[in-house]
């Protein structure tokens, strides 16, 4: 949640995704409800030592979510009061029997004997206690009803629990019929300090001021820690404009509608909630008690600063540019060098836009350390990090400047921060194609424990620092042919990050390419190409690269080299290094199978100086297999061997499983090639080799179910088995590869113009 966690940092009002709800206009009223918690207390009270420890400390932990939620029914009351304490449970019930189907005289009398327990030199309640402020709190609102207002009180906890009463009736009547195996199914238990369901909420009536502040402050800290346990978008606005119904000048339901309109991508009404915020700040006064004079123009450049991350986010660079100039304007009015430290921030963040500069980010990082802004400070280093590890930097130095902000991340707890850091280092360890450290750093971030308090049953991590980790993990695993594990990641992925939550487009992308890949190893690529569409949906670069891999495969030369043409110049003026090199492959490849072998050289050459220059090791080891397999097809094969030396060993400490399988095929095929001028006894040895590396590649095709290459695998083995005289073995290679070339479509090009 991205946009989420620079919004909570960028703005004044919420810290630590808790919302500090101050300008709200309605007070406690009691109700039913506070009714049965006041008698629920005062049994507790009169329990004293006959209540055991678990049993008290159950209650105690149940009191607080109780006392901050809305009102419930009665039923479910007593269930979660039944669950702490079952003989409690029946004397409340008891209690507000009599208390319902008695008289007025009894209710009065009950509140009268409520003060008593701050009576003594020992009292029962403490007055400053939570439990304390919530007693005062309710005899006060009781002791300023009129007469008619009092009856009206009465009258509810009468319906209230005569309510009750019919349900329990007709549960009765339902369990009667009922097999007991089936309403063992129904239990459930229900969390009361878990995120407030939709039903609860549209059931409980108006808000008070108490009931407000819990719920804006429970669902801002869902949307942070995990959005999937929030209200839906449409249910949450919903109760958020029946807030602003009863208080408009409600500030913080404003701040929070905002972030429910990020959620759902929805510019007008994001930008409408985040006006009316800071528009409301300022009527309400809420800003100038708190800073005297200087709270209103503080308001107006938060605002302004605001509203340019909101247009940045949505691509709307210009007006946010215009925006984050009105907010510098009044910050240096203002000498407010914490909000100027923001916008620089900012401002390298659209300029990056335009042009790579370092100058702005390197001058943010020094200013916010000089001026005590450790998370700012933090995030310039890693987005410094970021720019340098495409630059080409050496990964050594780029770890060692990692290393100096997770120490400010350990020192002031930014535990968002260090999600931030080791999900970078998982990202950048992929880039330079180390898959082993990578997958290291992914495990350190799922087995850490966030170090924010959370409430039980919300997940921790839940965050897109996560969501990027499980991304890379599942592409790790489907790389290594493990399909199912990565199926199982993006199943948990889906559960974690459902399809309207704002990383979802992360898992969906990968859960793509994933299908993709494995729909091209296995021949179909009618299934592949349908998948291009939904890939160029999400992220249009791969979606054009992947529609050109189809086409080659498809042997429509010519399409697909206008179209690895058009991604290189568009690659090249954006300066995406890593997908230039890629698109430079794949063209050196059409060049092969149009037996234009002397002009893909220079390509390829290409590919391994920018490979070399941006640090970029696993791709600078598949660039050099690539000419490995040029020198054998121009008949060089020993200078092929032994420039496959070089490269063969990173690809097999870290490559794919597919890559594996094509750079020990074409370790064979080189052998088999240089055998031609060995010896007879020499030449048996060589062959005899490349049989083992035929094995061995076979293994690794076999286990990404990669038919094609399968079949080409057997028909060389058949061919040296048969040279060997080796013929029952040649039979069985004879045997399978009929049946995959039957399966199969054959594409009319010769076996040795192919590297993958």
């Amino acid at each position: 949640m991205a946009s989420v966690h620079e919004s909570l940092y960028f703005n004044p009002m919420l810290t630590n995704g808790v919302v500090h709800a101050n300008v709200f206009g309605v007070r406690d009223w009691v109700t039913p409800h506070k009714m049965a918690l006041l008698v629920l207390l005062s049994e507790l009270g009169r329990a004293g030592a006959q209540l055991g420890l678990l049993e008290r400390r159950r209650l105690n932990r149940l009191l607080l979510p109780l006392l901050q939620g809305p009102d419930m029914a009665l039923s479910r009351l007593r269930k979660a009061i039944e669950e702490c304490c079952p003989h409690l449970a029946g004397s409340v019930h008891i209690r507000l029997k009599l208390m319902a189907e008695g008289e007025l005289k009894d209710m009065e009398q009950f509140f009268d004997d409520l003060s008593d327990s701050f009576s003594g030199t020992e009292p029962e309640v403490h007055k400053t206690s939570v439990v304390g402020l919530f007693l005062r709190h309710m005899i006060l609102a009781y002791n300023k009803l009129s007469f008619s207002q009092v009856y009206k009180l009465y009258t509810a906890l009468q319906q209230y629990f005569q309510k009750d009463e019919k349900k329990d009736g007709a549960d009765e009547n339902e369990m009667e019929l009922t097999n007991p195996e089936e309403l063992d199914g129904k239990m459930e238990k229900e969390e009361l300090d878990g995120p407030l369901r939709e039903e609860e909420i549209a059931c409980s009536g108006p808000l008070s001021q108490k009931q407000a502040e819990y719920f804006l402050s429970q669902q801002a800290s869902l949307l942070k820690n995990d959005e999937t346990k929030a209200l839906a978008p449409a249910s949450l606005q919903k109760e958020l404009n029946n807030l602003l119904k009863f208080n408009p000048d409600f500030a913080e339901a404003h701040y929070l509608s905002y972030l429910n309109s990020l959620r759902v991508q929805d510019v007008f009404s994001s930008t409408h909630s985040l006006l009316h915020y800071f528009d409301r700040l300022i009527l309400t006064g809420a800003e100038s008690k708190s800073n005297g004079d200087e709270g209103y123009g503080r308001s107006l450049r938060y605002a302004a600063l605001n509203l340019a991350a909101l247009h940045c986010r949505f691509g709307h660079y210009q007006q946010a540019e215009l925006a984050l100039q009105e907010a510098i304007r009044i910050a240096q009015e203002s000498n407010d060098h914490v909000c100027l430290q923001h916008c620089l921030s900012w401002l390298y963040i659209l300029e990056q836009k335009i042009f790579d500069s370092c100058v702005l980010l390197e001058h943010s990082v020094n200013k916010s350390l000089h001026f005590g802004l450790p998370y700012l400070a933090s995030l310039g280093i890693q987005s410094l990090v970021q720019q340098r590890a495409f630059a080409g930097k050496a990964a050594n130095k780029l770890m060692d400047a990692l290393k100096d902000s997770d120490l400010l991340h350990w020192k002031h707890s930014l535990s968002e921060l260090i999600d931030i850091s080791i999900a970078q280092k998982t990202a950048i360890w992929r880039l330079y194609g180390r898959s082993t450290m990578a997958l290291q750093q992914a495990q350190t971030l799922l087995s850490m424990n966030s170090l924010e308090a959370v409430n039980v049953g919300v997940q921790q991590n839940n965050t897109e620092s996560f969501a990027v980790v499980l991304c890379h993990l599942a592409e790790l695993h489907a790389e290594q042919g493990y399909f199912a594990a990565a199926s199982e990641i993006l199943k948990h992925l889906k559960e974690r990050f459902p399809p309207n939550s704002q990383h979802a487009q992360l898992w969906m992308l990968f859960d793509q390419k994933i299908q993709f890949e494995r729909a091209m190893n296995d021949g179909r690529y009618h299934v592949a190409d349908s998948l291009v569409a939904g890939i160029t949906a999400l992220n249009g670069i791969e979606g054009v690269y992947r529609k050109a891999i189809v086409l080659k495969a498809q042997n429509q030369m010519s399409e697909a080299h206008k179209l690895l043409q058009k991604l290189l110049i568009h690659c090249q003026k954006i300066k995406n290094t890593e997908m230039v090199i890629s698109v430079l492959l794949s063209i050196a490849e059409l060049y092969w199978r149009s037996s234009c072998h002397t002009i893909a050289l220079p390509v390829l050459l290409q590919a391994l100086a920018l490979a070399r220059e941006y640090s970029l090791q696993y791709l600078a080891s598949e660039t050099v297999l690539n000419l490995a397999f040029s020198q054998l097809i121009l008949g060089i094969p020993e200078q092929a061997l032994n420039i496959l030396h070089m490269a063969i060993e990173p690809v097999l400490a870290h490559g794919a499983v597919l890559d594996k399988g094509c750079a020990m095929f074409l370790v064979a095929k080189c052998q088999v090639a240089s055998a031609a001028s060995y010896t007879p006894q020499k030449k048996i040895e060589a062959l005899e080799s490349a049989i083992l590396n035929l094995n061995e590649a076979k293994t690794y095709f076999a286990k990404v179910d990669c038919k094609e290459q399968l079949r080409d695998v057997l028909y060389f083995q058949a061919r040296l088995f048969h040279t060997l005289g080796r013929t029952q073995e040649r039979n069985k290679c004879a045997m399978l590869f009929r049946q995959l070339h039957q399966e199969l479509p054959a594409h009319g090009v010769p076996l040795i113009n192919a590297f993958k």
